[in-house]
C-alpha cells in the first residue's frame, strides 16, 4: 500500500514546520541537538516502517481476531514482526531522554511520527501507544528502582503496558472498583479481584506484561479516593529483571469487539488462580490521580488516532472518486456518453471536502495540543509552562470527544462515497468506521468528555483556562483581519468566540441556579460548539499560512495544496461555524427536554 493511500506527507510537513513550527521547539535545552533534519528523519522512518510492516496486515489482522486456544492467545504472525520493527526504529521511546537510550524527540515530533501507524493499522499500533503512556506513567512517579525494572524495559520495547482499571461492575465508575490489596510480607502487595475491558492484557508479543492496576487497600475508604494505583506484571522478575514465574494475571476471556480487532481485549482473574503480587506506585490512596497522567494523555491520542482513521478513509476514498466512474452529471442528454467520475458529481464533492476539512483540520489540532505538552514540559519560563498547561487541560475533552464524533462522521461519508461497495470488506473503509467507533468510548466516554468541559474545565481557576484558549483564538482573528479575503472569516471566529464564553458563562450560572443536572443535560451540546470553534480557529490558522504562501509566489502543484487549504476552512466556516449560534441558544435555555422525560414514557 502506499503511503499516500492512508495519509499525506505534505500535510504532515505543513502541520509540523509551516503551522506549528516545530524546529522553533529547539530552542529549548532539552531539544536542542535536534533540527529539522533529524525530525524528517523520524518522520521518513515512521512512514516506511508504518507502510511496509503495519498496513499490509491491517486487514488481515481485522478477519482473524485474536482467539484463546487452549488457556493462550493466538494472534496473527504478522504483528509481532512489526512492533519489533517500532522497537528496533526507537519508536518506544522516541520522546525519551537519551540517558535512557531514547532519541529525546519534542511529544509534537512523535505524535506526528505516530500519526503513521495510527493511520496504517490502529490495532497493532495499539500496543505501542498503551505501552508508551504508561511508560510515561511510570516516569513521572515511579521510584529509580521500580523505572530501571519496569519502564527501561517498556522503552526499550521487551515490556509492554496496560491500564488495568475497570471492573465488570465498574466501567467508568471507577468508584465502584472492587479489587483489593494487602500487604504480602515482602515489601509489596498481594492483589485479588478481577478486571474486564483491559486492551493488550494478555498476548504472545512481549517478553513480559506490565499491568499498571487500580486497586484498594483493606482499610481504605470507599470511593475513588480509597484508590491505590500497583505495578502487577505478568510474570514476577527474577534477580537478573528479567520475566520469571507467573504471577497470578489469569487471562479469563476475550471480548469480541466490532472493531479494533487486532488488540486483544481481556478479561482477567486476578489471584484467583495463584497469588498475585503488585508493588504500589506512589502513595497510597492516590491511583486515581496518577492515572488521570496516563488517561489523559491517552485522551488526546485518541483524538488523534480518531483524526487519523478519518485521514485513511478519506484519502482511499478521493483515491476510488477519481477512478471509479459512475452515472453522468446533470444535464447530460446523451445517454451513450462515457459515465463521469464519482469526483464529478456535486454531492460526491460535498462528502469528500467535509471529510478533507475533518481529517486535516483534526491532524492540526492533535499536534497543536502535543506542542502544548512541549511548552508545558521544557519552556524555562514558569508563565509559558503555566498558561500551556491550562490550554491543553481545556482542549484535551475537545481533542478527544469533538474528535471522535467528527472522525465517525468522515468515515461514515467515505463509505458513502464508494457506495455499495464502501459497505462491503472489499475495500477497507468500512474497516476504519468500526475501528473509530470504539473511539467516542474508552478512555472515558464522550459524554463524560463534555461533561468534564461544561462542568469542571471552563470554570476551572475561576475560567482561567478558558480565558488562556480564547486569548489564542482571538489573536488569530485579529491576524486575519490584516487580508482582505480571509477578515470576514476572522470576524466570524471573533463572534463565535464572544458567544461560546457568554454561553460558558451561562452554563456555570445554570449549574448555580437551576442545579447541575440541568447544567450537565446541556454538557453535550456546548462541546460540540465548542468543537466547531477550535476546528474553525485551526483552519483558520492554517488559512493564514497558506494565503501567505500564494502571496510569494507559490506554484503548481504547491500552489493547489495551499488552495485547499483556504477551500477547506471556507467549507468549516460555511457549514460547521454556524452551527454553534443554535448550539448556543440551546444552552443558554437551559434546556431540560431530556430530564423532563419520565422513565416510563421510554
Amino acid at each position: 500500500m502506499s503511503a499516500d493511500a492512508i495519509l499525506s506527507e505534505r500535510d504532515i510537513a505543513f502541520v509540523l514546520h509551516e503551522l506549528l513550527d516545530a524546529e522553533g521547539l529547539t530552542r529549548y535545552a532539552r531539544f536542542a541537538e535536534h533540527g529539522r533534519e533529524t525530525f524528517d528523519g523520524a518522520l521518513a522512518t515512521a512512514q516506511r516502517i508504518a507502510t511496509e510492516q503495519f498496513a499490509p496486515h491491517n486487514r488481515k489482522a481485522d478477519l482473524n481476531e485474536p482467539r484463546l486456544v487452549d488457556g493462550r492467545v493466538e494472534i496473527i504472525p504478522e504483528v509481532k514482526p512489526a512492533l519489533e520493527s517500532f522497537a528496533e526504529a526507537g519508536f518506544f521511546a522516541a520522546h525519551a531522554d537519551f540517558e535512557r537510550g531514547g532519541m529525546q524527540l519534542p511529544w509534537t515530533v512523535a505524535q506526528a511520527c505516530y500519526a503513521w501507524f495510527q493511520a496504517a493499522n490502529i490495532g497493532t499500533f495499539a500496543y505501542g501507544f498503551l505501552t508508551v503512556a504508561a511508560s510515561n506513567l511510570l516516569n513521572a512517579f515511579a521510584t529509580e528502582t521500580q523505572k530501571a525494572r519496569y519502564m527501561q524495559p517498556m522503552l526499550e520495547g521487551r515490556f509492554f503496558g496496560t491500564m488495568a482499571l475497570s471492573e465488570p461492575q465498574a466501567g467508568s465508575s471507577l468508584g465502584d472498583i472492587r479489587t483489593v490489596a494487602e500487604p504480602d510480607g515482602e515489601g509489596g502487595y498481594r492483589l485479588k479481584g478481577g478486571k474486564m475491558w483491559i486492551s493488550g492484557g494478555d498476548h504472545p508479543l512481549s517478553e513480559n506484561i506490565v499491568h499498571l492496576m487500580l486497586a484498594r487497600l483493606r482499610d481504605a475508604p470507599p470511593g475513588v479516593k480509597g484508590l491505590s494505583l500497583f505495578i502487577v506484571p505478568k510474570y514476577r522478575l527474577d534477580a537478573a529483571g528479567g520475566p520469571g514465574p507467573e504471577n497470578g494475571v489469569a487471562l479469563a476471556g476475550l471480548n469480541h469487539k466490532m472493531g479494533y480487532r487486532g488488540t486483544t481485549n481481556t478479561v482477567l482473574d486476578i489471584g484467583g488462580d495463584g497469588p498475585c503480587h503488585g508493588e504500589l506506585l506512589g502513595e497510597p490512596g492516590q491511583g486515581l490521580a496518577y492515572m488521570f497522567h496516563m488517561m489523559n494523555e491517552a485522551r488526546t491520542i485518541v483524538g488523534m488516532s480518531s483524526a487519523m482513521l478519518a485521514y485513511a478513509g478519506y484519502r482511499h476514498a478521493l483515491g476510488y472518486a477519481r477512478e471509479r466512474r459512475q452515472g453522468r452529471p446533470v444535464g447530460a442528454k446523451d445517454p451513450a456518453a462515457p459515465p463521469a467520475r464519482l469526483i464529478e458529481h456535486a454531492d460526491v464533492r460535498r462528502m469528500l471536502l467535509m471529510q478533507k476539512a475533518i481529517a486535516e483540520g483534526g491532524l492540526a489540532l492533535s499536534l497543536y495540543a502535543a506542542r502544548l505538552v512541549d511548552v508545558k514540559d521544557a519552556d524555562p519560563d514558569a508563565e509559558a509552562r503555566r498558561e500551556a498547561h491550562l490550554v491543553l487541560e481545556i482542549l484535551t475533552p475537545i481533542v478527544k470527544a469533538y474528535l471522535s464524533d467528527r472522525a465517525l462522521e468522515a468515515n461514515d461519508a467515505a463509505i458513502q462515497c464508494l457506495g455499495g461497495y464502501g459497505y462491503t470488506r472489499d475495500f477497507p473503509v468500512e474497516q476504519y468506521w468500526r475501528d473509530n467507533r470504539l473511539n467516542p468510548i474508552h478512555e472515558g466516554t464522550n459524554g463524560i468528555q463534555a461533561i468534564d468541559l461544561a462542568g469542571r474545565k471552563v470554570a476551572m481557576e475561576e475560567g482561567g483556562a478558558l480565558h488562556a484558549l480564547a486569548a489564542r483564538i482571538d489573536a488569530t482573528a485579529r491576524a486575519a483581519s490584516a487580508w482582505e479575503s480571509l477578515a470576514p472569516w476572522g470576524r466570524a471566529l471573533g463572534d463565535a468566540l464572544a458567544r461560546l464564553e457568554g454561553t460558558a458563562a451561562r452554563l456555570v450560572e445554570i449549574g448555580r441556579g437551576e442545579g447541575a443536572p440541568v447544567q450537565l443535560a446541556n454538557a453535550n451540546a456546548f462541546m460540540e460548539m465548542a468543537g466547531h470553534l477550535t476546528l474553525a480557529w485551526m483552519h483558520l490558522k492554517a488559512a493564514l499560512v497558506a494565503a501567505d504562501a500564494l502571496k510569494v509566489g507559490a506554484e503548481g502543484a504547491e500552489a493547489d495544496f495551499y488552495r485547499g487549504k483556504l477551500h477547506a476552512c471556507r467549507y468549516v466556516f460555511t457549514v460547521d461555524l454556524p452551527k454553534t449560534e443554535r448550539l448556543a441558544a440551546l444552552c443558554e435555555s437551559a434546556d431540560r427536554t431530556a430530564l423532563d422525560m419520565a422513565e416510563d414514557w421510554f
